[in-house]
């Protein structure tokens, strides 16, 4: 939002966004649109769009502004066309949660609109007109943003789709954090019967090197002709618009910052190739298929759970913290194969674990390596960790550990009977021995 001085010059113009203007600075005169403040923009300064395409922020203070004639519309008008169902199409949901697909752009002000209309999605996406889709609006939220309340609206959401007729569920999510909700749902829906897709985008539908396009399409072909009836998660497969891989929920891991092909699967191999044309390759034989079973919904969550990184001069007080808050279990995210500090005194976790265990309150230890598995008995002070009880969760990634303690917890409070559930394999977590790709 502008600041109170602009705000109240604009009033006094009746000047508003859209408006042509005319902002004079010292020699310099430029004319354009007016465009809204961005977030972190400079609340003290004037936007405007130039005739050229470009937007220019100008400091409100020592500018004279002028209102022209002209006006034009931040954004589009979103469609009120009604989109019948077709005969013969396959029907798939589409739930958006805050993610870039359904983003479109309006050049002649730059500004950019979200529309969940189905009539929208398709305009944007013109090959998901072979579809009859449903579309829904979740919420609208940055990844980061996300909390285990988020998840179970969305396990909700998907589990009350799945009780429809559609073929699969498409859920559009920001990319942060997409791995942390696919183990959540993951856990949640029991006995899948249907394909559940996640995908999102690197880079906004504005931009010419956007794969929101391409994840939508591959998406939506893998949920609607895949056989596979596990929550996935759908990105592009390279940096070409060439394919998309399907990553099982609970083996994938977000692995680069920006490039587009940023999801990998970890200590497991993609479930699928998908192209844009509509082909399917299956690349993992193990693999829930689709069935006519009854689909059922446990969203119970624990939501005091901590995840821990162990480094190197680390203070074993965190625990004292989390302990002192009634935080209920801890995932550790150990270096190597499982490593905390053991040996420096008044540096050692292994205190930390025995009280926390003692307490009845479970440690469970991951690696920071990702790929791979920890150990209890190859060192010497993995060994310790283990007789202080920690619980050694194979090959599981820590955000996936972490989540499904959440859920474990939720159905047990006995240490013994949460130490068998955490190393009992529930959606393709954990491997018994972990595979090994060229």
């Amino acid at each position: 939002m502008y600041s109170k001085e602009i705000q109240k010059k604009l009033k006094d113009l009746e000047l508003e966004i859209g408006d042509s203007a005319r902002v004079k600075r010292g020699d310099q005169v430029y004319e354009g649109i007016l465009m809204p403040k961005q977030e972190l923009g400079d609340p003290d300064a004037i936007v405007i769009k130039l005739s050229n395409g470009y937007s220019l922020g100008l400091k409100f203070r020592g500018s004279e502004l002028e209102k022209l004639e002209g006006h034009k519309r931040i954004g589009f008008k979103s469609s009120e066309e009604k989109v019948k169902r077709i005969a013969g199409k396959p029907l798939i949901s589409i739930i958006s949660t805050g993610g870039t697909v359904a983003s479109r752009v309006d050049y002649a002000t730059g500004g950019v609109d979200a529309s969940y209309r189905t009539s929208d999605i398709v305009k944007t996406v013109p090959e998901l007109g072979e579809f009859n889709i449903d579309s829904k609006f979740l919420f609208e939220i940055m990844s980061e943003n996300m909390t285990p309340e988020h998840w179970k609206e969305m396990a909700k959401a998907v589990y009350k789709e799945l009780k429809t007729d559609t073929s699969g569920i498409v859920v559009t999510h920001g990319t942060d954090t997409m791995h942390f909700s696919t183990a959540a749902l993951s856990f949640m829906l029991k006995d899948l019967n249907k394909p559940v897709v996640f995908t999102g985008s690197q880079r906004s539908s504005d931009r010419g090197s956007s794969d929101s396009f391409i994840n939508m399409i591959c998406s939506a072909n893998f949920a609607s002709k895949g056989d596979v009836a596990e929550v996935s998660l759908v990105m592009h497969g390279s940096s070409n618009d060439d394919f998309c891989y399907a990553h099982r929920g609970t083996k994938v891991r977000k692995l680069h910052t920006s490039k587009r092909d940023a999801f990998k699967s970890v200590n497991d191999e993609p479930l699928a190739k998908i192209f844009p044309d509509g082909r399917i390759e299956m690349t993992n034989g193990n693999y829930r298929k689709r069935c006519d079973g009854e689909v059922s919904l446990d969203d119970k969550l624990e939501e005091k759970v901590a995840l821990i990184k162990a480094y190197p001069g680390m203070d074993p007080g965190i625990f004292d913290f989390y302990i002192g808050k009634k935080f209920k279990g801890f995932v550790i995210e150990g270096t190597g194969l499982g490593h905390v500090p053991t040996a420096v005194e008044g540096r050692s976790v292994i205190p930390k674990i025995r009280e926390a265990t003692k307490a009845g309150i479970p440690v469970c230890i991951t690696s920071q390596c990702l790929f791979g598995r920890v150990h209890d008995f190859v060192y010497a002070n993995l060994r310790k960790e283990f007789e202080a009880g920690a619980v050694f969760c194979g090959d599981m990634l820590p955000e996936v550990a972490y989540v499904k303690l959440m859920h474990v917890l939720a159905h047990s409070k006995d240490l013994e009977e949460i130490k068998k559930l955490m190393l009992t394999n529930v959606a393709g977590e954990l491997n018994e021995r972990t595979p090994v790709f060229e």
